[in-house]
């Protein structure tokens, strides 16, 4: 298996995902998903959240079904802390409370609710800059920020960082399409720079804290370098 296993036992199973790559079955061509591969290494497993295509990071699974009812209610009842890193055109506040409903728009993206729209689902997400960088042509100027939603609507992160001025880096639906570039043209970052960096819950069967993280991607670190950051 190409999987790094983030954490396993016998109810849980956590792996980072990468980027590119599908969680489980889409409507298009047929191609192998994180799932199917994790599985001939690691047995039946069940889905208990998703991760968009571009997005890279922990990913988790049940392995029992005990454990999947109770990370199905974790979940719903927003029990799951979830802590993303996310990297943005523009320049963020240090700190913010991200809160505009969002609602469906069409093949299958997701905008801000107009006020009193039926359609809207309530949605939170707090963010807080970690380092700001100055263009450095030809790239823009970039902040990488942590994003960490209290509510778990589809493209929600990606939604309110458009809608606050700050769009990801490179984001086809809902900023601008990229890729970034460095010195000479070379291709930096090609995909949606946003990186499920951390989960923290209650282990589904003990009851035991629970901290699972993956390690920064290649990408994402290479244009961090590029971009001249001084934190890890």
């Amino acid at each position: 298996m190409t999987l790094a296993v983030l954490y396993q036992d016998e109810h849980l199973a956590a792996v980072d995902k990468p980027a590119g790559r599908l969680v489980i079955p889409g409507r298009g061509a047929p191609e192998r998903t994180v799932q199917a591969e994790a599985e001939e290494a690691l047995g039946r497993l069940w889905v208990v959240h998703r991760l968009d295509r571009g997005t890279s990071g922990v990913l988790l699974f049940a392995r029992s079904a005990a454990a999947h009812r109770a990370l199905n209610l974790a979940f719903d009842r927003h029990e799951v802390e979830k802590r993303y890193l996310a990297l943005v055109r523009g320049a963020p506040p240090t700190e913010a409370r991200l809160d505009a409903a969002i609602a469906p728009a069409r093949r299958g993206r997701m905008r801000p609710a107009r006020p009193g729209e039926e359609r809207g689902k309530a949605a939170v997400t707090r963010v807080r800059l970690l380092e700001a960088f100055p263009a450095r042509p030809p790239l823009p100027a970039l902040a990488l920020v942590e994003a960490r939603p209290e509510t778990g609507r589809t493209h929600q992160i990606r939604v309110h960082l458009a809608w606050a001025g700050t769009p990801l880096a490179v984001d086809p639906d809902y900023g601008d399409a990229g890729p970034l570039t460095g010195e000479g043209g070379a291709v930096l970052l090609a995909r949606t720079p946003l990186h499920a960096a951390g989960l923290a819950l209650r282990h589904p069967i003990s009851g035991a804290p629970l901290a699972i993280e993956a390690p920064l991607p290649e990408d994402l670190a290479r244009t961090l370098a590029a971009a001249g950051a001084t934190t890890p």
